[in-house]
């Protein structure tokens, strides 16, 4: 007897919506199994990470804070992936936005007026945007796989950041820390009334309704969907593979880039170099849970954020390494890949086929 994968003849309703369900519950299970091995109580420790962040006000808009640039860039990505582009440097794109958006508030530190932060944030967006279209030029001209190029460049970004803020941008008045001057009030994105819940919130709420939208209904939207599911039928409609692929990665770039700076200009209130501690590549983990839907991709960027929250309490309340949150979201993006294996395939019993008697011992 051996399991072996059959294919389905239709991907399985049921299987598209249980899998990502399926997974928390597999990661959270798995999750167990690692504390006890470790020595540490399961039950307090599950505690720790999943229900005490959602106790209190203030850690709700922590929550919501830590959310909002995954959620950003996963919309993007949900475009990217839909299109069959696989654009992993996200992280980078996001701290291309980060810089490029803070050239306002570090040149010109007294600016202020209604048109500042929509400067910073069309900066950004164009950051993001000019920095992913360096993987999509390589791609469409040359053919290079993009995986590679988009993941290389968000080390370039990364160090590149890390010069500007140990050297030519860092804050003359902050004792060598590795941080530009902090950003004044016209250049701080503003937040609810009698919240600390900032404005990019339910900016991204409606653009994932709006990207939604655009994906379900719109001419651009089925080309995605067509060249992402039967590229050859896509080329036969007259669907341009090319311009597609700049599309997606302008348009995820663009919102990289729009987290990247409302990230240092909301709550953090600077440029540092730790401007994301990985919301990029926490993202792509989000869109496919998300189920490549920009609105998924809100409640499973919530759920993400708050395994940041939970890794911060278990450093605190349980010792655990910084790298618990890392790890965590390791497993659910394995077992979402797992589960959506089922979409497509059925797992069936097979008789292992009788050997022929060797002729020696006949």
């Amino acid at each position: 007897m051996r399991i072996i994968l059959e294919r389905r003849a239709d991907p399985s309703k049921a299987m598209q919506f249980a899998s990502p369900i399926l997974a928390i519950v597999l990661s959270v299970i798995a999750f167990f199994v690692i504390f006890v091995v470790s020595g540490i109580d399961p039950l307090k420790a599950l505690e720790v990470y999943f229900i005490e962040p959602l106790t209190a006000m203030w850690s709700i808009e922590d929550l919501i804070a830590k959310a909002t640039p995954i959620i950003l860039v996963a919309i993007g990505l949900c475009f990217c992936f839909r299109a069959g582009v696989w654009n992993i440097g996200a992280e980078g794109q996001l701290v291309a936005g980060a810089i490029a958006g803070s050239f306002v508030p570090i040149f010109f530190p007294d600016a202020s007026g209604p048109f500042v932060l929509p400067a910073m944030l069309v900066l950004g967006m164009l950051g993001g945007m000019v920095y992913a279209a360096i993987p999509a030029v390589l791609k469409t001209r040359f053919g290079t796989n993009e995986i590679l190029t988009s993941l290389m460049l968000v080390y370039v970004a990364q160090l590149f950041l890390d010069w500007l803020a140990r050297g030519p941008w860092r804050n003359p008045a902050g004792h060598n820390f590795p941080d530009s001057r902090t950003f004044t009030d016209g250049q701080i994105m503003p937040t609810l009334p009698g919240t600390e819940i900032f404005l990019s919130f339910p900016a991204a709420i409606l653009i994932a309704i709006a990207a939604w939208f655009v994906m379900r209904y719109t001419r651009f939207g089925f080309q995605i969907r067509v060249l992402g599911q039967a590229p050859r039928a896509g080329l036969f409609a007259g669907f341009s593979h090319p311009r597609m692929v700049m599309a997606s990665f302008l348009i995820s770039g663009a919102l990289a880039g729009l987290a990247g700076i409302c990230e240092a200009a909301g709550p953090i209130g600077q440029l540092r170099t730790s401007v994301s501690p990985g919301y990029g590549f926490t993202a792509i983990i989000v869109a496919f849970l998300g189920r490549l839907n920009p609105v998924g991709a809100v409640f499973a960027g919530l759920l993400l954020g708050l395994s940041y929250m939970g890794g911060e309490g278990a450093q605190i309340a349980l010792g655990v390494s910084s790298q618990t949150t890392r790890v965590f979201q390791g497993i659910l993006l394995f077992f979402v890949l797992v589960c959506d294996t089922f979409i497509i395939y059925r797992p069936r019993l097979a008789h292992a086929p009788a050997r022929a008697a060797h002729p020696a011992a006949r």
